[in-house]
């Protein structure tokens, strides 16, 4: 009996540990240059997380700016997303789940002076790209676009299974309604994964 109990008391040792280690706090600086972003975030709850965004080389009169996202914070990168020479931030965020649906949150330099967000538009409101779409994304940053992949699965409502292909989409930012910038899918293709 006190073998199971001294086993039992292990294993929920290790699994919680395995559990913080998965959500482990972001606490990281990033920078084009002199100028980026400080990024802070407890990452410990799976429904929805606070966030620090601090500038780092801005103007004095750019300020701190926290919000709320839903999930958890994998990663973050930075790059100059609207050609603006201005750096930009994306922080890629997943919901919990086994199926890894993420999106993005991309915060904007206007002018090294203040923040502005850069609305990321949910792939089920287009059709076109959200067939097969099951969760799975992986997100990259490339030469001032951004990259989501996934795998295809068929388009069965129960069932639905991995057909062997995957889907890129590349996004690039521009300026959308009333001034707000907007990630906007640009181009999509289909590829089987080697």
């Amino acid at each position: 009996m006190k073998k199971h109990l001294f086993l039992f008391t292990c294993l929920g040792v290790f699994f919680s540990i395995l559990s913080n280690a998965q959500a482990r706090k972001i606490d990281t600086i990033m920078k084009l240059g002199n100028v980026g972003f400080k990024l802070v975030c407890n990452n410990k709850n799976d429904d929805k997380n606070y966030v620090t965004v601090s500038p780092i080389g801005f103007s004095g009169g750019a300020r701190d700016v926290s919000f709320e996202v839903k999930g958890r914070i994998r990663k973050a990168e930075v790059d100059d997303l609207n050609n603006d020479l201005y750096p930009d931030m994306v922080i890629y965020v997943y919901l919990n789940g086994t199926d890894d649906k993420g999106t993005v949150v991309g915060v904007s330099s206007v002018k090294n002076e203040s923040f502005a967000g850069i609305v990321f538009p949910d792939i089920v409101d287009d059709p076109k790209l959200r067939t097969g779409y099951k969760g799975f994304d992986t997100f990259m940053l490339m030469e001032g676009t951004l990259m989501r992949r996934f795998p295809v699965f068929t388009t069965d409502s129960v069932g639905a299974q991995r057909t062997g292909m995957f889907r890129q989409i590349q996004y690039r930012v521009f300026p959308g309604e009333r001034g707000l910038l907007t990630f906007k899918p640009v181009r999509s293709y289909e590829f089987a994964k080697q």
